[in-house]
This record gives C-alpha cells, sequence and structure tokens, in this order.
C-alpha cells in the first residue's frame, strides 16, 4: 500500500488538476493501473482483516478436551492447576487418544486458549444481566411460634438472579457468628461457592462505609472470604435495588414459607426441612425465561468454585477477664468459667451456637450452649464444686455456695467433713453431662426418709436417668411387740430436749 502523502498527491494530479493516468503514472514512477486504483477509491475505512482458520491436525481432535481441563482448572487456586506440561503428559498418555503431538504444541496451545477462555468469562454478560454462578444475600425477619410464645427470628437468603433460585436458613441472631455460618451452609450443601456475591452494607460484614465505594470489613469476614475465594460486592448506601432480587426473595420466602407462624421446637429440625422445600420450590417456571428453575439452576452449579479443601472453623478467639464469680462477658451474657480464673483473664472460643472455655493450649474446659433472648447467665457448675471437694470446710464461705439450690445448701450443712467431699465430688461427676436441676431432684427424693449418702443420691439419681423411676421401700410388719423405732435426725437438739424435761437420772 503506497503512503498517505503519495495517494493525496495522485488523487490531486488526476481529480483536481485534470491530468491523466498514464500523465501521472510516468511522473511517480507507479504503474498505471495502481493510479488508477488510489484516484477511483471512495472507501478509505480500515478494513476488518479476518484471520484465516489454521488446521490443526495434531490438536483438533483433543482440543475438546483440553479446553474441558481449562475450564475445570478456572475454578481451582492457582496451585491446583493443571500446568501445560501436565497436559501434555496426560494427553500423551490416555489409553484412548493415541496422541503424537510435542510437548511445545500443546504449550503453544494452552497458553493461547487460557487467554480466550479468560476473555470469554470477563465478557460474559453486559452490565445489569445477571449471570451464572452469581449470587446475593440477605437477612430477613419473620414470626415463629415458640414455648407458646411467638416470637421474631432472622433468617438468611442467598439467592441466584440467574435461575431465581433460593437457599434459606433460621438463625437465633443476625451477628457474624450466625452470618457466617449460614454462608458455610450454603457453600457445603451446594459443594461449591459463587464466584460474585452481591451484600447490602451488613455489620457482620462491613465495620466502615469510605470514601469511592471502599470498605472497611470486619476481620472475620475477610477472613472467611479469603478462605473461599468468592469475589464479594457491597451495595451504595441506600440503594437497595442494587440488590432488588434477594430483596424480592427475602419477601417471597417469608410469605410463602413462614407466614402463618411456623411452630418451632428444635431450630436445626426447621432448618433440615428447610434445604428439601428450597429444592421443591424450583420445580415451577421462571418468571421471565419460561424455563422451570431446577434446570436453570444447573447452569448456576456448573459455574461456582470449588470448596477449599479445609472447612472454616467459625471459631474466633477472644481473651476475657472474668469477674469475680468467675464469669465472663459475651455479647452482654454471662458464663462461667472456674474459679481459679475469678479477677483473671481466660481464652474464649466463640461459635454461633456454643461458647467454650479455654486452656492456654486451647483445650476446652467447660462449654456452654449460646445464650439469645432474655436469657442472661449459663453456670456450669462443675469445675467449681471439683476444686471445693478439696476444701469442703471452706465450702460456706465461698460465693458460688449462695448459687447452689436450697436444697443443696442444706444437705452440704448437715454433712460432716468426709461426706461432704464424697458429695461434691458426686455433684462434679454428674454435673459434666446433666443438668443440676436432674441432679436436686434426686438429692430431694433420696432425702424423704432420712438424711442420704452421696451413693444414696447416686443410685435415685441413675434411676431417673434411665427412666426406671423411684424405687420404693417395701414396709415390713413387725410382730406389735417389737416397739417402732422411731425416725433418727442430726444434731444436738435430741440431747437439749432430754435435759430440759428436768427429770432425775438413773
Amino acid at each position: 500500500m503506497l503512503q498517505v502523502t503519495e495517494i493525496n498527491y495522485i488523487r490531486q494530479e488526476v481529480n483536481g488538476k485534470g491530468y491523466s493516468y498514464s500523465d501521472v503514472a510516468r511522473r511517480t514512477n507507479k504503474d498505471v493501473r495502481t493510479v488508477k486504483k488510489y484516484a477511483d477509491l471512495e472507501e478509505f475505512q480500515p478494513e476488518n482483516k479476518r484471520k484465516k482458520s489454521q488446521p490443526a491436525p495434531v490438536m483438533d481432535p483433543v482440543k475438546d478436551i483440553v479446553d474441558q481441563w481449562l475450564k475445570e482448572d478456572m475454578k481451582k487456586k492457582k496451585k491446583y492447576l493443571r500446568t501445560a506440561k501436565r497436559i501434555w503428559q496426560l494427553l500423551v498418555n490416555h489409553e484412548e487418544l493415541d496422541f503424537k503431538g510435542s510437548d511445545r504444541t500443546v504449550r503453544a496451545y494452552v497458553s493461547k486458549r487460557k487467554k480466550e477462555l479468560l476473555e470469554e468469562s470477563e465478557n460474559a454478560a453486559i452490565p445489569l444481566e445477571s449471570r451464572a454462578g452469581d449470587a446475593q444475600v440477605d437477612f430477613g425477619e419473620a414470626p415463629f411460634k415458640r414455648n407458646g410464645k411467638v416470637v421474631d427470628l432472622p433468617y438468611l437468603v442467598m439467592s441466584f438472579p440467574y435461575s431465581n433460585a433460593f437457599f434459606v436458613q433460621v438463625f437465633e441472631s443476625q451477628n457474624q457468628d450466625c452470618f457466617l455460618e449460614g454462608l458455610k451452609r450454603f457453600f457445603n450443601y451446594l459443594e461449591g461457592v459463587p464466584k460474585r456475591i452481591r451484600f447490602d452494607n451488613l455489620s457482620p460484614a462491613v465495620k466502615k462505609i469510605l470514601p469511592q465505594g471502599k470498605r472497611e470489613l470486619t476481620e472475620g469476614f475477610e477472613r472467611f472470604a479469603l478462605h473461599y475465594g468468592f469475589e464479594y460486592e457491597f451495595c451504595n448506601p441506600g440503594a437497595g435495588n442494587e440488590k432488588g432480587h434477594v430483596e424480592a426473595m427475602v419477601k417471597y420466602v417469608r410469605n410463602n414459607f413462614f407466614l402463618p407462624e411456623r411452630s418451632v421446637y428444635q431450630l436445626e429440625e426447621l432448618n433440615h426441612r428447610l434445604w428439601e422445600e428450597a429444592e421443591n420450590d424450583r420445580y415451577r417456571m421462571h418468571y421471565e425465561k419460561k424455563q422451570e428453575i431446577a434446570k436453570l439452576f444447573v447452569e448456576d452449579r456448573e459455574a461456582l468454585f470449588y470448596l477449599p479443601p479445609k472447612e472454616y472453623t467459625g471459631r474466633r478467639i477472644e481473651t476475657l477477664k472474668a469477674d469475680k464469680y468467675g464469669y465472663v462477658l459475651v455479647d452482654s451474657k454471662r458464663y462461667s468459667t472456674s474459679p481459679r480464673y475469678a479477677n483473671n483473664r481466660v481464652l474464649v472460643g466463640i461459635h454461633y451456637n456454643r461458647i467454650d472455655i479455654l486452656t492456654d493450649q486451647y483445650e476446652v474446659i467447660v462449654s456452654h450452649e449460646r445464650l439469645y433472648g432474655k436469657e442472661s447467665k449459663s453456670m456450669i457448675w462443675h469445675p467449681y464444686l471439683s476444686l471445693m471437694a478439696k476444701r469442703p470446710t471452706a465450702l460456706k464461705y465461698t460465693t458460688f455456695y449462695n448459687q447452689l439450690p436450697d436444697s443443696w445448701q442444706k444437705y452440704l450443712h448437715d454433712c460432716t467433713v468426709e461426706e461432704k467431699k464424697k458429695a461434691l465430688l458426686l455433684l462434679s461427676t454428674l454435673l459434666k453431662s446433666n443438668r443440676l436441676e436432674k441432679a436436686t431432684e434426686a438429692l430431694e427424693i433420696a432425702s424423704e426418709r432420712c438424711h442420704p449418702s452421696s451413693e444414696a443420691i447416686k443410685q435415685v439419681f441413675h434411676q431417673l436417668i434411665h427412666g426406671r423411676g423411684q424405687r420404693q421401700t417395701q414396709t415390713l410388719k413387725l410382730k406389735s411387740a417389737v416397739p417402732a423405732m422411731p425416725i433418727a435426725e442430726r444434731g444436738m437438739k435430741q440431747y437439749d430436749a432430754f435435759f430440759t424435761l428436768g427429770g432425775d437420772l438413773k
């Protein structure tokens, strides 16, 4: 092709001044056909050159297989990807392919195809168009019947705008621990992780909204997102329409699954049923695409990242100071530790449903069910009882003694030192796996006729636990000549009563 200045000269001489093609050709030393072509040319836009598809007899038979491997690898972390050399080895060793290509040929194809697949992935959808594998997450709230009362409980929804599918789980709170537990459950049930998840500016995830659309994230959410490798997006403040799909799905779930109020006995039983109910809901037509949601959801699942090899534990460790009674405070709820931690710092493992008191080696000392609602204190007795059994004489002067039920205070008051040791050790053993109420019931039953031994309390306790009820004592009919024995009573009051009679001693 001629230079632009040469073309301009030819067009000016022929079209502007009227010289002939041959005359201009002679003066410019160009072929007359070339002069005619450029003088008469009317279209100067750049041509769209088409690349000629070069035949590749070696790679053509295996391109589909290699492409599938590369697409699978796009869902994995970099360290788990198959290298071009490994792909070549797999092709050569494949029994059915009879591949004869070189390492270099495979490397060239893999390098080129990776770039093409990456571009396809980035340009898979125009803005505002739903992409398979993308999700949105938000909390909702609904009324439930629980213990004879109507209470509001939060539920977490993950929706997929492409297919209109969703998942839902109900929790006790909208705190970070429940939020991350919900996300983890969704990922585990899906057996994959959405590539992108859009959130509102939820406090469990966002600590602070910064200028220019940036966010200061909570440490827990940041670690969680890094572990699972999904891309997170947040709505602009006050722009709920940016996650309109999940907001609509939150309303859909409330209206179709939680109204009128459902009765809740065990929250996890309800959540187990909700997996199946969400699955069954997909056998309806998409409101716009006129296809079954279940079929569209297959594309969502195929676009997910693989789960990481290790599951996120969901436990956060905090160092908290116990008060003088040995309680630590977690979200305004008090949990007992051990008497040796009174007024000292202690490691606490916080889960969405459990609070663990830990040693410095992260071994569990006691584990509490996490409190929600109006209940404000959880007491586990056995660490206190084990210590008191070693010092029974000091028992009455401890703060924990005053927190025992009246029946136990009275019983321990009437015990000898040795009996107190045995009773405290027994109580410590019973309370490792049972609540204090059952041990108290056993004490009250065993105390109906006399001051019981620790063995007698233990026997009644096991009868209660194993469902055999209280063993009735058989009453023997004695001969009338044998006087009825009075009920033995402990203490000095019998002696006091005798000496106040004023009788003569013989």
